[in-house]
């Protein structure tokens, strides 16, 4: 089993699902005790958002960068990033750290190929929705993906930043979050892709009559493959 390095605390919430996921995932497999070899560095998540609302990527670059950088220092075999948006730096990453970025998009694109679906709505920060480096994952896989429009992108965008990645869950949020789904299915929309790893905190399969796709999920068990591969 290869050691994983996650880049965590973008954010602590999401963080410990990812921890959680990948444990179960390797005792579903190993049984007994069996549990992850795993190193988690958890970076700064205010001074994340600070360089990204400045739109000062390189800085954000520089801290995700010197986080796997010291994973790989302590043995991790692969990093996995613990947020979506953090994807922007994935191709870069890997070609500088000299290790393999275990992609989130293109782990969800396996999914959503899986159920042989061509047209997804897409959630996430305004940089995963708007930016080109998730859905031209999608795109090299033949996957179509709408966004909502920028006032939903700019209410989903908030929400995350000033509950979900806290822990604050909210039906208000929910119901917001639900409407805006709902929009994208009436688009045509055949699933919709939870990119964002707080929002599955908030809505579950349950709540929409479409497979949604749980990245926080998709990701964890996407690693784990990587681990034993």
């Amino acid at each position: 089993m290869k050691i994983l390095g996650l880049v965590g605390g973008i954010s602590w919430v999401s963080t410990i699902d990812y921890y959680r996921y990948i444990n179960q995932a390797v005792n579903k497999r190993l049984g007994g005790n069996e549990s992850a070899e795993c190193i988690i560095y958890s970076v700064n998540y205010g001074e994340i958002i600070r360089h990204n609302e400045s739109k000062d990527l390189e800085g954000t670059f520089d801290i995700i960068s010197e986080a796997a950088g010291h994973l790989k220092n302590s043995g991790a075999g692969a990093i996995v990033l613990c947020a979506n948006t953090m994807h922007m730096f994935a191709d870069e990453l890997e070609a500088k750290i000299g290790v393999p970025v275990i992609h989130v998009a293109v782990a969800t694109a396996n999914e959503i190929k899986n159920k042989s679906l061509k047209k997804v709505g897409l959630l996430g920060t305004k940089l995963t929705m708007e930016m080109d480096f998730y859905r031209s994952k999608l795109s090299e896989h033949d996957i179509q993906t709408i966004i909502p429009d920028e006032e939903d992108r700019n209410y989903i965008h908030e929400k995350i930043y000033s509950e979900l990645g806290k822990g604050i869950i909210k039906e208000e949020t929910k119901s917001g979050y639900l409407s805006i789904i709902q929009k994208l299915i009436s688009q045509g929309a055949e699933g919709i892709i939870l990119g964002c790893t707080e929002i599955p905190s908030l809505i579950k399969q349950a709540d929409v009559n479409v497979p949604v796709f749980d990245t926080t999920l998709i990701h964890s068990e996407a690693a784990v493959a990587f681990a034993f591969s």
